[in-house]
């Protein structure tokens, strides 16, 4: 392993799998506490508490075990992926339409057709509030994320994610969720 990055590390200098995994297991940031989300390329992740979305068993936070991780994704800019499309717009991000699906029925979310489907105006605001209540986030720094994620993933073997999942009964809940999603529009 070449070490654990933390804020103060060069972001240029790259972890392998197991690097990232230990920098991505660090304290947890709250929605509303984005302040020190840098403007620069890394891998992110989610996490909930164990309630949320019980049917897909994730890995328990190592420092805060009343976490679960639920996905795993990459950046250019971790800051603006995460404030302007995980926390925005359904139409550019996995994430959020893998978690619409997911809560479909018992949200109640509306959904239209653009060139994908996205959900309403209104209920994106919904989503977001759902996400700042019931998420948490962590982030490191990697000057080529997209080396590493595919190993983080499978590793971790993170329920939401589909690309590079191994496999087994979070995936068939996810393929279904997104199925649904796609087709309520």
């Amino acid at each position: 392993m070449r070490g654990t990055l933390t804020a103060m590390q060069n972001p240029d200098t790259p972890l392998d799998a197991a690097g990232t995994i230990t920098a991505l297991s660090t304290a947890t940031h709250a929605l509303d506490d984005l302040g020190t989300l840098p403007a620069a390329s890394g891998l992110y992740a989610w996490w909930a508490a164990p309630d949320v979305f019980a049917q897909l068993p994730g890995p328990t936070h190592p420092t805060e075990p009343e976490l679960r991780l639920l996905y795993v994704g990459l950046a250019k800019n971790l800051r603006r992926r995460i404030t302007s499309n995980h926390l925005r717009r359904s139409g550019s991000s996995t994430l959020r339409r893998t978690l619409a699906g997911l809560l479909l029925d018992a949200e109640r979310y509306q959904t239209r057709r653009t060139d994908r489907v996205v959900i309403v105006d209104e209920d994106e605001i919904r989503l977001t509030t759902w996400m700042h209540t019931h998420l948490r986030l962590t982030w490191c720094l990697h000057p080529a994320p997209a080396d590493v994620e595919a190993a983080v993933i499978g590793q971790w073997a993170t329920p939401l994610n589909v690309s590079h999942a191994i496999g087994g009964p979070a995936l068939a809940v996810i393929t279904a969720a997104r199925a649904a999603y796609n087709t309520s529009a």
